[in-house]
This record gives C-alpha cells, structure tokens and sequence, in this order.
C-alpha cells in the first residue's frame, strides 16, 4: 500500500494515460445499464467526466512545473514492434490549457443535454469516447498516434450528427465525414513522409522530429499538405462550408464540443507541427496566413450577419473570431502567438456558452429563424440577461476574456520584428475593420430575438424562463470568461515557456 502510495504521488504515476482512457473506457460500461435508465446514464456519463477533469487538475497543479517548457508527465510503452510506434504522451505549456477546456466543456455539455430518449445509452457513450478523442491529440507526443487520435474523434461526431441532428442531418453528416476524413489523407500522408524521410526505420517521436531539417522544397510540400488538414479543421476559408451547415443540424450538446473543441484542434495542430516540426516553411507561409486571417475576419463577420438561422449565425461568428487565432500563430511574435493561445481557450468558453443558449431558446420556442422571433427579453429575463453578457463577451467587451486575447493579438501584430511598418499598419487597419462588424451582427441578433412585440404562434406553456439546471451551466462558463478578462496572466503562465521555446527557432 505504502509503495503503490508513493507512485501515486510522483510523476512515475500514469496520469495521462488514465486522463485519456477512462473516458471511452468508461463510456464501453454504458451498455451494461438497463435501456431506460435515462437519468442514470446521464450522472454516469456527467460522473466520469468530473473524475477524468479532477484528475487532470489533480495531475496538472501538483506534478507540472510551469517554468518548465518541456514536456512533462512523460510516458512512452511500446505497442506495435513491426512499426516502431510506442504509446508515447505527455504535456507541455501548449496542451494543458485545451486539455482543461476539454474536461470542462464535454462536462458542461453532457450536462447540458437534455434527456435523451432515443439511445440514450449510445449517446452518452459517443460523448465520452468524443471526450478521449479530443485529449488523445492535445497530449499525444508520437505523431502517428496523433494522427489515430485525430481521427478517433470524427466518428462519435458522425453518429452524434447522423442520430440527433435536424431535419437536413444526413446531408449535414456526410459533408463534415467527407470534409474532415478527406482531408486527414494530407495529415497521413505527412506523417509517413516525415517519418520515413532520411531513414529505413521511421522516426514518430515529436521530439526527435523537432531538430529534424528537411530541403526547402520538401518542407514546404509538407507544411502545405499539414496545413490543408488543419485548415479544414480550424476552419480557414475557402474550407469553412461544412462548420454552418453542422452547428445548423446538429443537437447543441454536439454544438458546444464542436465550437469549444473541435475547432481548436486545427489551431493546435498547426502551431504544433506546423510552426515546431517545419519553423521554415512557416515563416514563408506566415505572411499568406495573416492576409487569410483578416480575410476571413471581415469576410464571416458580414455573412454573419445576413444569416437568419441563430445558430449558422454564431456559427459564422466562429469562424469569423478564429481569423484571429489565424493572426495570432502568422505573427511569428511571442505576444500574438500567446494571444492566439488565449484567444484558443476564451472562444472555448464563448462559443459554447452561445450554442447552449441557442439550444435552450430552441427548446422553448422550437425556433430557430431570427426573423420569427422576437419580444423574447419579457417572458425569458434570465435567458435575456445571460445571452445579453454572452454576446458582449463575443464582441470583446472590455473585461471579458475576448477583449483581452484580440487586444493580445493586436499587439502581437504590431510587435513583431518580421514585417515592415506599413505592413502591420495594413493588417491593423483590416482586422478593425472586422472588429466594427462583430458588435453589428451580434447587437441585431438580440434586438431579432429579445426585442419587440412579436407575437408567437406558440403555447405559453414554452415560455418558461431559465431553471437551476441552465443558470448553473450559463454561470459556470461565464466565469472563467470573466475572470480571464480580469486577470490573462493565469492562463498566459501556461504557454509563455513554450512559445518563447518555439519562436526561439524563428529568430
């Protein structure tokens, strides 16, 4: 007892590996529950993730030194001998904020979700093996483990879209499958090509690949086939198409793990292989990514605002705040890259809160067109008032977490040493530019459905204003929200180690 004790206060103790399995292996139990015990499955699935998330923070705040930029928590099993492939993970300051927001939301969501009568049992088993998909990725530290981890994700989203979604869901479904699986074919084969390269035996280790060169050709063939994945992933516009139509179509507890998740997984992705493994080939690209960036800015703020479904309008929201993060990691400064990393983690929290209230309007009103609602604010203060600070959150209100992470990105831009004056100006000028849209979009979509006297064709009985169950979730995100906006620094002591270790390569 006293030595399986001092393991499990040390470092020699398999955090990680637990953090990352438990979920799925846990969710497999599901199915031993009797069919029809909603309420049981649900605080069965709400109970496994407050365990993984208490043993991540257990796990992160007494065996992880932040000073430190390396990775640790380190474990590495061989698994496959005819391939070279361990079972190698770990952490460092770039995964501990996404893998903290992972635990929260998918608890959050699974919260959130209201009773689900249609396998229920298969539901909440997609949610967990979601949740491990979604950290396999942000602690995997062998690159084709990586790889198995992107893509355990995309199948629980598959089902949760093709099971629970609207009415248009199939189509919805098939487009993300054909968006995300198609272009994961460029991950793999990037990974085989960086494995192989150089060698007979392959080289997987994330670490090794670090100082590994490449020709400038190749490097650059391989950031181009990484970055098409992510772009898909994050979404970069052109291949953006798939994130509307699947928020529009897919049941909000699946909303909120893909705008608080999914999406950030393509950020990640391409600040951990894109800007650590290629740093070459990143800096060339750099410039093409900032431009991207404030395209993309300006470009989903004003579709956003002629959309008149609410979610494909927060969608577009979405796609228009990664613009940001897209900034952020092009700068090749510490500060934009740090405020690429908050902005990561504070559009976590805002986008989901947005889908969850979105969902909880949807149930009471069965509506989702802007322009059938309205008058809502008088039988619904308590939805009004919380979607009312949400979306002064998502327009940067200063004092939320949004304000302080594009303020972050601003300075990022204007500091960095690798462009000229008049082209940090430009880049400026065009992302305030979109920054002026975002109250637009945002303010007329609660005067459409707060404001006016509309009349409902709908039972008062769906009038009900939120419950303790709502005000709990809506309060749980809007803290870390406001309390990132107030103080930064607690999550910016995570990642300012490591980024100054990666741009170390850059200069």
């Amino acid at each position: 007892m006293v030595q399986v004790y001092l393991i499990f206060i040390t470092n020699y103790f398999p955090w990680l590996t637990i953090v990352v399995l438990l979920p799925i292996a846990g969710g497999s139990l599901i199915f031993l529950f009797p069919h029809r015990g909603n309420k049981v499955i649900k605080w069965y699935t709400i109970c496994i993730c407050l365990i993984d998330l208490l043993l991540t923070t257990y796990a992160f705040c007494y065996h992880f030194q932040l000073d430190d930029p390396l990775i640790q928590l380190t474990e590495n099993y061989k698994w496959i001998n005819f391939f070279y492939f361990y079972w190698r993970i770990g952490i460092d300051g770039l995964s501990i904020g996404p893998i903290l927001l992972t635990g929260f939301i998918t608890t959050i969501a699974t919260l959130a979700a209201q009773p689900v009568t249609r396998e229920s049992r298969l539901f909440h088993f997609l949610m967990l093996a979601m949740y491990s998909g979604q950290i396999g990725p942000f602690s995997s530290r062998d690159i084709l483990l990586f790889f198995i981890m992107w893509e355990l994700e995309l199948i629980p989203v598959y089902i949760l879209l093709s099971m629970w979604g609207g009415k248009k869901r199939l189509y919805s479904a098939t487009k993300f499958i054909l968006y995300t699986a198609g272009s994961s074919v460029f991950l793999l084969m990037g990974i085989l090509g960086i494995g192989f390269y150089a060698s007979n035996e392959p080289t997987l280790n994330l670490e090794t690949l670090t100082n590994q060169s490449y020709p400038a050709a190749l490097e650059l063939i391989f950031y181009m086939g990484f970055l098409f994945t992510f772009a898909v992933k994050l979404p970069i516009i052109p291949l953006h198409t798939w994130l509307p139509d699947t928020h529009g179509e897919a049941h909000y507890s699946t909303c909120m793990l893909l705008a608080g998740i999914l999406l950030k997984m393509g950020a990640y992705g391409l600040v951990r292989i894109n800007m650590e493994l290629l740093p070459h080939a990143h800096s060339i690209f750099s410039p093409w990514l900032m431009i991207l960036g404030s395209i993309q800015i300006i470009y989903a703020a004003s579709t956003s605002f002629g959309q008149r479904n609410l979610k494909k309008r927060i969608a577009y929201s979405s796609v228009s705040h990664m613009g940001f993060i897209i900034i952020g990691i092009g700068s090749i400064s510490d500060t934009g890259l740090n405020g690429a990393i908050l902005q990561i983690i504070s559009h976590g929290f805002i986008g989901a809160a947005l889908f969850f209230l979105a969902g909880t309007s949807y149930d009471r009103l069965r509506l989702l067109y802007l322009d059938e609602m309205g008058g809502m604010a008088i039988p619904m203060p308590k939805i009004f008032t919380v979607f009312s600070i949400l979306s002064m959150a998502s327009l940067a209100l200063p004092g939320m977490s949004g304000f302080v992470a594009e303020l972050i990105v601003f300075w990022g831009i204007i500091t960095s040493q690798k462009y000229l004056l008049m082209t940090k100006i430009l880049i400026t000028f065009v992302t305030a530019i979109g920054i002026t849209l975002t109250p637009i979009y945002s303010l007329s979509m609660l005067r459409q459905m707060f404001y006016g006297y509309k009349l409902f064709n709908t039972p008062n009985s769906y009038f009900l204003d939120s419950g303790p169950r709502e005000l709990f979730i809506s309060i749980s995100i809007l803290i870390p929200v406001i309390g990132i906006g107030i103080y930064p620094d607690f999550i910016l002591s995570f990642s300012v180690d490591k980024v100054e270790a990666i741009l170390s390569t850059f200069f």
